[in-house]
């Protein structure tokens, strides 16, 4: 029994577009990571970028389950001293849910060379419209 393994060559990305409105935003990111990686082709190979351009809209109403809202923080530093900086993620949401969403699907990517590019794939819209039609992405229902 042979084994077969993907190749640059021999890769095939398809355009899904991922539904986030009244999902959570965790399982969205997830489902969102494992099509980036490619983990739900029958060619999936770890050390080869194998996965599927995704797009997902509605960003704005993916909900936080639980308290989340109001106990989950986002912090960053500015690079000076006394420079972190947070945001609660119930502000997150309202005025960056692309960037909310795109950190939780980063953060779901593996730590090596293949997530960057993984992610340059990911697209996220705040609201229903896109604008890549002409790749005439499929819904993903399953």
């Amino acid at each position: 029994m042979s084994t077969t393994m993907a190749t640059r060559e021999t890769i095939e990305r398809k355009w899904y577009v991922l539904d986030a409105a009244g999902k959570p935003l965790g399982k969205t990111a997830a489902l969102a990571a494992d099509l980036l990686r490619g983990k739900l082709k029958p060619t999936y190979t770890p050390h080869v970028d194998c996965g599927d351009f995704v797009i997902i809209i509605n960003a704005e109403q993916a909900v936080l389950t639980g308290k989340k809202l109001e106990q989950k923080i986002y912090y960053h530093h500015s690079g000076w001293i006394g420079g972190l900086k947070e945001i609660r993620y119930r502000d997150l949401m309202v005025s960056r849910p692309e960037f909310a969403m795109t950190h939780a699907v980063k953060g779901m990517l593996q730590k090596n060379k293949l997530a960057a590019d993984q992610l340059t794939r990911l697209r996220v819209y705040r609201g229903a419209e896109h604008k890549h039609a002409a790749q005439k992405p499929e819904v993903w229902d399953r």
